[in-house]
């Protein structure tokens, strides 16, 4: 009995699977009669290049092929002997078998000055061919530069990168790719319905998953699946065969986490333990989903080049999904989910580290919203409720600020005054900062210290300081900070903002310049303290 991908190998260019790419430019070749002399065909393993070349060496040498079609009628002697294997001049040679200069000699080059028997075209599919000699590459070359009348040259190979520059500049090159899961779903059930076999679609696509884009071992695996199911296959059949697929979880995960319902993800989590799922591989699932949503909040076009294709039922649930998540919260658990695969162990309480991510992702702040007409910014609770504010977005928003350097001088003591009601050390590190240039909206911070640089750039912090700048300059202003090491800070920069009357009244505090101020200050700006 024949294997399924043996019974099925398509006979024709409309039944091999995708490769729609190099089956126009072939098709069209063949209807002008105007055929390269020799092809290289490269791509992965099982997805279509020695089935496609038997297909153009059956349609070139068509008898009763018509005009208009690039198909072979599979019907007369030549299309019958060729489909058997039976035709002598088309020649099948694998090259891991006869790697050497030898066999190259008596069985390419001495063949090829022999007119064909029967055929229109004398055809050499060379199979792997990139496991050739360099000395039977060196041979092959002369007859491909310059081959005979009426023959024609395939090689196939999964490694390009091995075939010589001067074999590869004399062939027409085709790049095959992988197979995807709904091209691949739509043959295998074009198979089942042959077969006469009950099967849902969920579990072809899970069998096209599982194959990773090689058609044969899609292919395979149903034959396996139909061995055990007969004519009418249950999800509990296919289990046996392909690795239980949980991207249903790991989308009721998803929705968890963005609901932000920690228990639920928690409960699901232990669930997948009890029912004996591996969690490396839950987690690696739920990684490349959520890669597959990160591409698609950035720009949708990214999803079809990409990520993986998941089939017809699940990108519909994912889509969904996309709906209720921005980038952010996209980055933001692609990021633990990444951590969590470093950090699974075997040993210990396995999912510990996967129920951490859970609840941390679960119980974080939500990220202090960027300006919106009318939105509030708060501050924590522990913070004087006189300092809370409601800053509006400006109409302007997006469009260039019209400030020179000095004019954001001018107004950056009153910068620091406003900084310091939200966060008082902030003030500190923003006094041993320049103000550099203003390139549109973007405001440049120089800092002397990496860890001055770093602490600025965090995200709730920077929106601090960001509406901080839009209210005293009135237009939003974005910010940037780079590290100076040549950056000279004066001593007067780390004095106290206080208002001089205040001063006044403190006059028994040490003077401005005095040591026990300008230690404090320091202090504070650097976040140390007195020891001893």
């Amino acid at each position: 009995m024949s294997t399924l991908y043996r019974k099925y190998r398509p006979q024709n260019f409309s039944e091999v699977v995708g490769q729609n790419h190099i089956k126009i430019t072939l098709e069209q070749e063949i209807k002008t009669d105007k055929m390269a002399h020799a092809y290289l065909f490269c791509g992965p393993r099982a997805v279509g290049k020695t089935t496609l070349a038997r297909v153009l060496a059956k349609s070139i040498n068509c008898l009763e092929r018509k005009s208009d079609t690039a198909d072979p009628c599979d019907k007369c002697l030549s299309c019958r002997e060729i489909a058997q294997g039976r035709a002598l001049d088309i020649i099948e040679i694998d090259a891991a078998s006869n790697t050497g200069v030898d066999n190259v000699r008596d069985n390419i080059i001495a063949s090829a000055h022999v007119a064909p028997s029967r055929s229109k075209y004398k055809v050499f599919i060379i199979d792997e061919a990139h496991m050739l000699s360099a000395q039977a590459f060196n041979a092959l070359l002369k007859v491909i530069e310059e081959p005979p009348a009426n023959v024609v040259f395939i090689l196939c190979t999964t490694e390009a990168h091995k075939v010589p520059a001067t074999i590869i500049s004399r062939c027409q090159r085709f790049d095959f790719k992988r197979i995807g899961v709904n091209d691949a779903v739509k043959k295998l059930t074009y198979i089942v319905q042959a077969e006469k076999i009950k099967v849902d679609k969920s579990i072809l696509e899970a069998i096209a998953r599982q194959a990773d884009g090689h058609m044969r071992d899609a292919e395979s695996l149903l034959g396996q699946i139909i061995a055990i199911g007969g004519a009418d296959i249950t999800q509990a059949e296919a289990d046996l065969v392909i690795p239980r697929s949980d991207l249903n979880e790991v989308i009721n995960l998803l929705e968890f986490l963005i609901k932000k319902d920690a228990a639920g993800g928690i409960r699901l989590v232990n669930k997948l333990m009890d029912d004996g799922v591996d969690l490396k591989t839950f987690v690696k699932d739920t990684i490349e989903i959520l890669r597959k949503l990160m591409l698609m909040k950035i720009s949708p076009g990214l999803v079809n080049k990409l990520s993986l294709e998941l089939g017809e039922t699940f990108e519909l649930k994912i889509n969904k999904l996309a709906a209720d998540l921005n980038v952010e919260q996209a980055l933001k658990f692609l990021e633990k989910f990444i951590r969590v695969s470093a950090e699974l162990k075997a040993d210990f309480i396995q999912q510990l580290v996967l129920e951490m991510a859970i609840a941390e992702i679960c119980t974080a702040q939500a990220a202090v919203p960027g300006f919106s007409a009318g939105s509030k910014f708060s501050l924590p609770k522990s913070q004087p409720a006189a300092a809370k504010i409601e800053v509006k977005q400006s109409a302007e928003a997006g469009q260039p600020v019209n400030f020179t350097n000095s004019q954001i001088q001018e107004k950056w003591n009153e910068v620091l005054a406003k900084v310091k009601q939200y966060n008082h050390s902030l003030s500190f590190i923003l006094r041993v900062c320049q103000p550099r240039d203003l390139s549109g909206n973007q405001l440049c911070l120089a800092f002397k210290y990496k860890f001055h640089k770093d602490r600025v750039s965090e995200a709730a912090i920077k929106n601090v300081i960001e509406k901080v700048l839009h209210q005293v300059y009135g237009a939003p202003i974005m910010i940037e900070a780079v590290i100076d090491e040549n950056l000279e800070v004066a001593a007067n920069k780390l004095v106290s903002d206080e208002p001089l009357a205040a001063k006044k009244e403190a006059s028994a505090a040490p003077a401005q310049g005095e040591p026990g101020n300008m230690i404090d200050n320091l202090l504070k700006t650097f976040g140390g303290k007195v020891v001893g």
